[in-house]
């Protein structure tokens, strides 16, 4: 069954490109390594900065805990959303709300995003490119 964005529609020239990323990208937080992958994908959307997502076999999500929160975008899908939550000492943790974000069943138009996530670079310690 077709599931094309809405958004395309109106504005064909509106762009959404999946491009693999050469460079190995790694996401730190509370001096954990939350994902590290060598298969990014770096999507360069009209109007943003580029975003970079992540495979899910490079991901900790042992150290995620998934929100309530969504959101949709018209050209890309519906998003979740994930809390990212690691060790502190004393038996607390640290927290970082909605930090992480996937689209678990993208638009057709970018279909190559299923699987991986990406990271709000204000909610976390680092994301590197090396």
């Amino acid at each position: 069954m077709p599931n094309h964005a809405p958004g395309f529609a109106t504005r064909p020239d509106y762009r959404v490109d999946l491009l693999s990323e050469n460079r190995r990208v790694k996401v730190v937080f509370g001096g954990e390594t939350i994902a590290d992958s060598s298969a990014a994908l770096r999507v360069e959307e009209t109007g943003h900065g580029p975003v970079h997502y992540l495979p899910e076999k490079d991901v900790r999500l042992d150290l995620m805990r998934p929100t309530g929160h969504h959101t949709r975008c018209p050209y890309k899908g519906e998003a979740s959303y994930w809390t990212i939550e690691v060790p502190a000492g004393g038996g607390s943790l640290r927290r970082s709300e909605n930090a992480v974000w996937a689209y678990p069943t993208p638009y057709d138009e970018v279909s190559g995003l299923a699987g991986y996530y990406a990271f709000y670079t204000t909610r976390v310690d680092s994301i590197t490119l090396t």
